[in-house]
């Protein structure tokens, strides 16, 4: 038999969530058995798979020794982040979460192919050097990203320190509690320089691309994308976006649905002409955030009502529009 420890960053889940996290190499099928057969209990008493677990409590797990992972596991993750010398741009921290500006060309996580130099990675490191994260006292718990944008888009990516503060985060973003706003480079003047864009969408993970359709279709999802137009040269225009629904690639795709595509986007605009003006990555960058909390927020509540964002000035390709003198750092990258 042996026993773990509920710490802080465990409280608050069900056994079976906290059970799939601590042990993977448990079958599900085979977790739900030995939870049925009181082969795992909570506080030396039978629990549920839905029980909701506790700061303090004991789980007395009496289970084959195959089942749990390797002795020297946690420190592996522990020797793996010692090696990483964290470059993170943060542009606002406290004691629950970080705002973190991505640069393009950066992975938010892994990828199929095992790349570990991302977002995701230097910020394990980052709080492992200042002491906030130790692997090797966490039984199902790493801070993590809360919301995602792709490898050549820049911007703000909420990360969270501890697990209360990821479930509220990931709650209230689900909710739509949280405002994102873009700043992108477009092909052509929308008309008109200002409105709010109603489509439908569709991804294509195997081509890893969607589909926008004007109507309702089988299996597309409503999209919704206002804009506004911030400055216009040579004929092409610099935008800000509000997303009111957050699907895969949905400003690119829409914006190219409406003849507009982004400045430097391979995948639904047209690369070539873009790379000789220097436009390496897509012209979008996540650069405002505004927490629309409430009175809800939870252990965010602090948070409610506060916006942050990203100087324009810091923005590549903003400068190319003279907005406002913006900073073109592309040949740095």
């Amino acid at each position: 038999m042996r026993t773990i420890k509920i710490g802080p960053n465990d409280a608050g889940q069900r056994l079976d969530k906290f059970i799939g996290k601590a042990l993977p190499s448990i079958p599900q099928s085979l977790m739900y058995k030995f939870i049925r057969t009181k082969k795992i209990k909570v506080n030396r008493k039978r629990a549920e798979p839905q029980t909701v677990l506790n700061e303090g409590d004991e789980l007395s797990l009496f289970i084959g020794e195959d089942l749990f992972p390797p002795p020297d596991g946690k420190h592996d993750v522990s020797g793996f982040i010692e090696n990483i010398v964290p470059k993170l741009d943060v542009l606002y921290e406290d004691g629950n979460i970080l705002l973190l500006n991505k640069r393009p060309g950066i992975l938010v996580h892994e990828d199929k192919e095992g790349n570990t130099n991302t977002l995701s990675s230097h910020l394990k490191a980052y709080l492992y050097r200042k002491g906030e994260y130790d692997p090797a006292s966490e039984n199902s718990f790493a801070p993590a990203l809360c919301n995602r944008i792709d490898r050549n888009t820049g911007g703000i990516v909420v990360a969270a320190k501890n697990a209360a503060a990821l479930r509220e985060m990931n709650r209230l973003i689900k909710e739509g509690r949280l405002s994102k706003y873009y700043i992108c480079a477009v092909h052509g003047i929308p008309r008109p320089e200002e409105g709010l864009l109603r489509s439908y969408l569709r991804k294509d993970s195997d081509r890893n691309t969607v589909d926008i359709s004007d109507r309702p279709r089988d299996g597309y999802l409503e999209i919704r994308t206002g804009y506004r137009t911030l400055a216009k040269r040579d004929g092409n225009s610099l935008l800000e976006i509000r997303l009111y629904t957050g699907r895969t690639h949905q400003i690119r795709a829409q914006m190219a649905h409406i003849g507009h595509p982004l400045l430097g986007d391979g995948k639904y605009g047209v690369i070539n002409c873009d790379k000789k003006k220097g436009y390496r990555y897509q012209a979008l960058w996540s650069y405002r955030v505004v927490f629309d909390f409430g009175s809800d927020g939870g252990v965010l509540g602090y948070l409610s009502g506060r916006e942050y964002s990203v100087d324009p000035a810091g923005i590549w390709f903003c400068a190319d529009f003279g907005y406002p003198g913006g900073g073109d750092d592309r040949h740095e990258r």
